[in-house]
């Protein structure tokens, strides 16, 4: 019984990781957007393109504290548009190595770089293509694009609520208070 609380107390240390390092945790959606279902994605890029529905594409791996910080904006999109765009998340060490590929593979699409965001429209064609941790902002603008949605500027206006790794979620901004 010592030699096992010495072995715990002296040999084992927690693993530690979080948001905010490049350590491998699991499934970066499960554990920083509250959204496990995003991956495995549930449909394919060639499906979305065959059914003339409006793809996202996000190139991440487990292991980026980038990807790990952008996973609740992608989790926020879902929110949003999950029931008119296919959400495709694609871990890069997952794409297969090839010397070319068809604008049907998301292979086609991936710029060498995590997290990378694309947006196919109805008609196959890319309507963003950002490297980086791209805002909520940025992506929702190119959706009410594609959609024919009105502007940001001429549409219900949209706050953050406070953030936390594991929720955060954007609510009708109230009107300023009177004096």
């Amino acid at each position: 019984m010592v030699a096992i609380a010495g072995f715990w107390s002296v040999g084992a240390s927690p693993a530690l990781a979080g948001i905010d390092d490049d350590r491998f945790d699991g499934n970066i959606f499960a554990l920083y957007a509250g959204n496990g279902a995003l991956v495995p994605p549930r449909t394919t890029l060639a499906d979305s393109i065959q059914r003339h529905k409006p793809a996202l594409l996000v190139f991440f791996v487990d292991d980026s504290k980038d990807c790990k910080q952008f996973s609740p904006v992608v989790s926020q999109l879902q929110g949003f548009y999950g029931k008119v765009v296919d959400f495709i998340p694609i871990n890069v060490d997952a794409i297969p190595i090839k010397s070319s590929y068809s604008p049907t593979e998301p292979g086609y699409y991936y710029a060498g770089v995590v997290p990378q965001t694309v947006v196919i429209n109805q008609e196959g064609k890319v309507a963003l293509n950002a490297k980086g941790k791209v805002p909520f902002e940025a992506v929702d603008d190119t959706f009410r694009e594609v959609f024919n949605l009105l502007p940001r500027s001429e549409s219900v206006p949209l706050r953050r609520r406070m953030f936390n790794e594991f929720s955060s979620e954007l609510t009708e901004q109230a009107a300023p208070k009177s004096k």
